[in-house]
């Protein structure tokens, strides 16, 4: 996706080898024509999976997957990572590991949100080591449905992430895929 691509160049900042900072357009200030943009894209890429629920990892990935939803006409769902007063019982929950943050969660889906006969489109806002879309993954098994494909935002390529994902036969679209990041230098794999 060219214009995430140059949004990345124009305003992402790389800390260092691992670490992509875009505060100013998707996880700080959301960019809302541009999270249109990427729903569009991945409407086109995954309109023929038939899909019928969308499933996103709070709260980055909320943006994004708020505007395919929109466009696709279904149901979003966002996994939750904190402990919820509400959300009791009823729930499939799988531990992840973070890697920006360096620690363990729990991810946590409402049995009321997801269906045995669903086909689930995960989206994500980064893809590192894959350890959260394989989290959601898991939920989304454990619910009975099937993984229908995993939507990125920014990959980094240079990391395992889609290596493991697609290792387990999913079906893996980026719309920005980073080959190699250091201080103030951002270099794309096509």
């Amino acid at each position: 996706m060219k214009e995430l691509k140059d949004r990345i160049l124009k305003d992402g900042r790389a800390l260092n080898e691992t670490v992509l900072k875009v505060d100013s357009f998707l996880n700080h200030q959301v960019d809302a024509k541009l999270m249109y943009e990427m729903g569009t894209y991945f409407k086109e890429y995954f309109k023929n999976h038939g899909i019928t629920r969308i499933l996103t990892i709070e709260s980055s990935g909320i943006a994004p997957t708020a505007m395919t939803a929109l466009q696709m006409e279904l149901p979003m769902v966002t996994l939750k990572k904190q402990q919820s007063k509400i959300l009791n019982g009823e729930v499939y929950q799988t531990t992840v590991h973070s890697f920006t943050k360096a620690m363990n969660y729990e991810l946590t889906l409402s049995k009321n949100y997801i269906h045995a006969d669903d086909k689930v489109l995960i989206i994500d806002d980064f893809l590192a080591n894959g350890e959260a879309s394989l989290g959601a993954a898991r939920l989304v098994e454990e619910a009975g449905a099937t993984v229908a494909g995993i939507g990125i935002v920014i990959e980094k390529s240079f990391q395992v992430g889609r290596g493991k994902l697609e290792e387990k036969g999913y079906d893996v679209y980026s719309l920005a895929r980073v080959a190699k990041l250091g201080k103030d230098l951002i270099e794309f794999l096509d």
